[in-house]
């Protein structure tokens, strides 16, 4: 086979992208991947948005900032006082570089170890399955593959009225860098980023404010659960207004003038740096060349069916750039699924057992349905809640905010949703996907044997609670 003939080749080296890479060439295929992304030093760094300037990069800094902000309000319920504790900034932020390397650097291992060629550049689809790749200094050259999958993710949505300048109105990648804590931060959007990051500043002592537009805090998370998670953010002193349109960002001086309305009127805030987190959009401007037969939806979105085929002939498209939520690990099963399906394989991703994430303190995470979809769909459910405050590993490290809720089929007793606010509950989703993919029941999480004492025991007393008959509180 010619150098520039592949069986596959990868427009984007996200997770979505570079997971599929490796699959693809495990099951012997002959693969490329293309992607633009620099890091620092101008160098290629493969893994898109996630592992360069969103999902590891915020990780670390919300971990950096938790040991920060636990000195004066963690510890010393421990008995352990810690006086006037300072932050160097070079090393808060070099650590999160440091990682972010670590698994950029990752990637291109993997690539080497699993012989998948990566090229450099921006790629394009043209007709007949051809990738034209454009090089910084103007350079192209064409690619020809018998398979072609377009990865290139998505980019975070810029309001015609706060243009990004990098400086004083900035994106995830901004707020993820900057060299100092500033004092008054505004961040607009009440989301993923929105939370994480003002959590983040928050922690190292920022009075941050957050305008949401939407009236409801939350409104894809169970109502109880976003409840219970406002509530720890407002004694964390996270300033969030629901119902607050933002209408105008001035630059002035060394500030920004932030205008806004609500159901009170109008409004004025002036912050040292601005946060958009409106939410992201997918990157398909100039992806696609002309005759393509490859169609893109009012919102920019290549057309996919349920296995991620575009409708062309070799031709596929997963990660952000297609219908579904923009995470991670969904990118990364599409991938999976849709190399496997190359290669002659069953793939499959099951899309109503996705679990979400939130990594604030408390964490918030779920999968499946809620109440109010049950309702709205006329599904008859029952549930089951256990809190945090009832357990005794919680409790012995001082998180015991939040609670486990079990939503369960009214007459079959099938699992229908779980959701979870509280310490590490990143970690226990884990269970309840399990369970729901397995078609388990609530009466199977309940009889499970889970180690005592640990944090998953507040899975197992959600699940006996839906009938009534939970252990270690009244019911």
């Amino acid at each position: 086979m010619a150098d520039n003939k592949f069986d596959v080749i990868i427009i984007g080296a996200g997770p979505a992208g570079y997971t599929c890479a490796i699959r693809a060439a495990q099951l012997g295929l002959k693969v490329a991947c293309v992607d633009a992304f620099k890091g620092k030093d101008g160098k290629q760094a493969l893994g898109g948005t996630c592992l360069n300037v969103g999902c590891i990069p915020s990780k670390a800094l919300l971990d950096s900032s938790k040991q920060f902000w636990g000195l004066a309000h963690n510890l010393p319920a421990h008995g352990i006082i810690v006086e006037n504790p300072k932050v160097d900034m070079q090393t808060f932020i070099g650590r999160k570089d440091k990682i972010v390397k670590q698994f950029t650097g990752g990637v291109g291992t993997l690539f080497k170890s699993n012989k998948v060629t990566p090229f450099f550049g921006t790629g394009k689809l043209l007709k007949g399955n051809q990738v034209e790749i454009a090089g910084e200094d103007g350079s192209k050259q064409t690619l020809q593959a018998a398979n072609v999958i377009i990865a290139t993710g998505s980019v975070p949505i810029e309001l015609p009225f706060a243009k990004f300048d990098g400086k004083r109105i900035i994106d995830n990648a901004g707020a993820l860098d900057l060299a100092d804590v500033p004092k008054r931060l505004g961040v607009i959007g009440a989301g993923v980023i929105g939370l994480e990051l003002g959590s983040v500043w928050k922690r190292m002592g920022a009075d941050v404010t957050i305008l949401e537009a939407l009236p409801d805090f939350l409104g894809a998370a169970d109502t109880e659960i976003a409840k219970a998670a406002a509530r720890e953010f407002k004694k964390q002193g996270l300033e969030i207004h629901l119902g607050a349109k933002v209408s105008n960002a001035q630059v002035r001086k060394n500030a920004v003038e932030v205008t806004y309305s609500d159901k009170d009127g109008e409004h004025e805030i002036t912050v040292d740096k601005l946060l958009v987190a409106v939410g992201r959009r997918a990157y398909t401007q100039g992806v696609l060349g002309n005759d393509t037969g490859v169609k893109t939806d009012q919102r920019g979105r290549i057309e996919v069916d349920e296995h991620c085929w575009t409708g062309v002939d070799g031709v596929w498209a997963i990660g952000d750039c297609v219908r579904g939520p923009m995470l991670a690990h969904k990118g990364e099963e599409e991938g999976v699924m849709v190399a496997e399906l190359i290669a002659g394989k069953a793939g499959h991703v099951n899309y109503d057992v996705i679990p979400w994430v939130i990594y604030t303190e408390p964490e918030i995470a779920w999968a499946g349905k809620t109440e109010k979809q049950c309702q709205d769909e006329g599904i008859p459910y029952k549930t089951g809640k256990f809190p945090f405050a009832a357990n005794g590993r919680a409790v012995a490290i001082n998180e015991a905010a939040g609670f486990v809720k079990v939503v369960a089929h009214a007459e079959t007793d099938r699992i229908l949703g779980v959701h979870m606010c509280g310490p590490v509950v990143s970690e226990l989703i884990a269970e309840a996907v399990v369970a729901m993919e397995f078609k388990g029941s609530s009466e199977d999480l309940a009889r499970i044997v889970h180690a005592h004492p640990t944090l998953s025991e507040v899975v197992h007393e959600a699940a006996l609670s839906v009938d009534k008959r939970a252990l270690n509180k009244a019911n």
